[in-house]
């Protein structure tokens, strides 16, 4: 093979070799540029920024190279733009308003969505095998990414990006500000269905710095807390907490296993009996007079007429019945009473005598 020949398949294998990581960066160049509308000036932020940690990936100091702390400045941009454009948007809206509708664009769950649609999520480098276990790696890259631009090209940038490309092309603010989510609902669904009880107890009512109406609750479950709100309405600040707790719901399992394990405590003790059973057989009944020891009317009758007939008779008194003892309940106390005989006097006692001794000549 001739040497010239030899030399071009060197030189040729070099120039391969010298493409390949062109390639590749022309590839990431030309796609953050389908996301984001314009090409990077430092394509070092946005790689960064598309970095997870479970990569373990170091830079040239040794330290860890992910995106955690373009995420923390993203988050802070995201907050300051979005609220600007919020508010220029809806003029004359309430703080609660805005405050709120702010909170729904920027939550962790409408930024996964976007980054998924945009196409945001497929440039993530990441330990493949965690990634399905990481729901919120796509919203995390893409607060990212806002901090990568932020460094980048500057806050008119961020803005630019977030109006036009975000809130004119992929999202309907108006639909998103007025959409209500029944927060307190979906709490009071997952509480019923797992049977658990629940309550929203008050912590505050009074009023701002403004002289507006304020309120401040806090959800109760198995009298295990949840999480707190506070808005200008009862309603409005259920619905805060309702929001904070179910989140806190699906992200903490020791608060649901503690709720469990209250209402696991209290159903046994509803279980267990607070006393033993009443014997009926042995129950007495006090406030029934007992009439057996008691003389008859008629036997009564019967003595009286001996006193007319038979002098040597001694006058008897009818017994009285026995008082029943005492109850605690007047109501059914009827020892009071009785059935009662006159007795004779003197003068018929006389009287019989004399009729006896008459009688008897």
């Amino acid at each position: 093979m001739p040497a010239w020949s030899s030399r071009n398949m060197k030189l040729r294998d070099i120039i391969d070799r010298l493409k390949l990581p062109f390639r590749k960066e022309k590839e990431l160049f030309s796609s953050l540029y389908n996301i984001m509308g314009f090409y990077p000036r430092n394509i070092q932020y946005y790689k960064t920024a598309l970095t997870h940690k479970s990569t373990g990936e170091k830079g040239a100091n040794g330290k860890p190279l992910n995106n955690e702390r373009l995420e923390f400045l993203g988050d802070a941009m995201l907050d300051a733009v979005v609220g600007h454009i919020v508010y220029e948007h809806f003029e004359g809206k309430r703080e609660g308003f805005l405050t709120n509708t702010r909170s729904k664009l920027v939550s962790r769950e409408s930024l996964g969505k976007l980054a998924d649609e945009m196409g945001l999520t497929e440039l993530i480098h990441s330990n493949s095998s965690r990634r399905s276990h990481n729901s919120y790696m796509a919203g995390n890259a893409f607060e990212a990414l806002v901090g990568a631009i932020y460094l980048d090209q500057g806050y008119d940038a961020v803005n630019r990006f977030m109006k036009k490309r975000i809130l004119k092309e992929m999202i309907n603010i108006d639909k998103v500000a007025y959409k209500e989510v029944n927060f307190k609902s979906k709490l009071l669904e997952w509480t019923q269905k797992n049977r658990v009880r629940m309550e929203f107890r008050m912590l505050k009512q009074g009023k701002d710095d403004k002289g507006s109406p304020i309120f401040g609750f806090v959800v109760v479950i198995e009298g295990v807390e949840g999480e707190k709100g506070q808005g200008y309405s009862k309603k409005e600040a259920q619905q805060i907490a309702s929001k904070e707790t179910l989140q806190r719901l699906r992200r903490e399992p020791q608060f649901i296993d503690a709720i469990f394990q209250a209402k696991s405590e209290r159903t046994k003790m509803e279980e267990e009996p607070t006393m033993a059973a009443p014997n009926l057989e042995a129950e007495k009944t006090d406030f029934i007079i007992e009439t057996h020891e008691a003389q008859e009317p008629h036997e009564a009758h019967k003595t009286h007429e001996s006193y007319k007939t038979n002098k040597t008779h001694e006058p008897t008194k009818p017994a009285k019945p026995e008082q029943a003892p005492s109850s605690d309940n007047d109501e059914f106390d009827l020892s009071d009473i009785t059935h009662q005989v006159d007795e004779p006097n003197r003068e018929d006692i006389i009287a019989a005598a004399e009729a006896a001794a008459y009688d008897g000549k």
